[in-house]
This record gives C-alpha cells, sequence and structure tokens, in this order.
C-alpha cells in the first residue's frame, strides 16, 4: 500500500510538472559555442553542432568574433568559415553583423592565419574535433 502511494504521489507530481514548466521544443541546429583562448583583442567561438564536411575535404564552422570592448561601430562579427586541416589555411566564406550569411565574401582564397592566436586557436580546435 505504502509504494502504491508514492508511486502515485510521483506520478500526480510529474504530470503537474509537464503541465506547468512547458517543454522547451530541441532544436538541433541550436548553438554550442566553444571558446578558444583569447587574446588582448577579443575571443572567437566556434559551433560545435555547425560543423560540415565540404566535398573538397575541407570543413565548414560557423564561428564568431567577439571584440574586446563593443560599441555600435565595433560589433560581434559572424563568420562561415572554411578550414582545411591538412595544411593549415582558412577562407572565410560569409561575414555577418546581424546575422549569419549576410554578406559573401568575394575573396575566396585560401589563407594562412600568420600567427593570428584566435584562427589559429579555431583551427586547431575544429580539426581535432572532427577527426
Amino acid at each position: 500500500m505504502k509504494i502504491n502511494s508514492i508511486k502515485n504521489i510521483c506520478l500526480n507530481f510529474l504530470t503537474l510538472l509537464i503541465i506547468f514548466i512547458p517543454l522547451k521544443p530541441m532544436d538541433a541546429i541550436s548553438p554550442e559555442w566553444v571558446g578558444v583562448p583569447k587574446s588582448k583583442y577579443g575571443e572567437q567561438l566556434w559551433d560545435k553542432n555547425n560543423i560540415q564536411k565540404n566535398s573538397d575535404g575541407s570543413i565548414r564552422v560557423l564561428s564568431k568574433f567577439i571584440p574586446k570592448s563593443t560599441s555600435k561601430i565595433t560589433k560581434d562579427i559572424l563568420y562561415t568559415m572554411d578550414i582545411k586541416c591538412s595544411e593549415g589555411t582558412f577562407r572565410d566564406v560569409v561575414v555577418g553583423a546581424n546575422k549569419f550569411n549576410e554578406f559573401q565574401n568575394k575573396d575566396l582564397k585560401w589563407k594562412h592565419p600568420n600567427g593570428d592566436k584566435l584562427i589559429l586557436g579555431v583551427i586547431d580546435q575544429v580539426c581535432a574535433f572532427s577527426h
């Protein structure tokens, strides 16, 4: 008798929780930001949930730069970037200030990070994560 009473109480409590606390819909593409070591200019994050392999073997990832100080002029910058892990190179395919994919980059040449710690961090972490 005690076990049935406990079960009923638990089921009633669970029912009340379900009724009064709505579940958030699961969004498979919601970002899971991973930060690389910060620099004196700010920080760089990449989205663990938005990585895809391109047909040429490179990896496409969403990334965002958060400047150390923000204002109306200096805002977060959103990037869709491709990374060639074998060469340690990258290219920014699309850039945005308010949302991803606002401005198509006309210069799609592969670039070396040239010592940029934030870009090097993204390349290292994304390549390690995707292999």
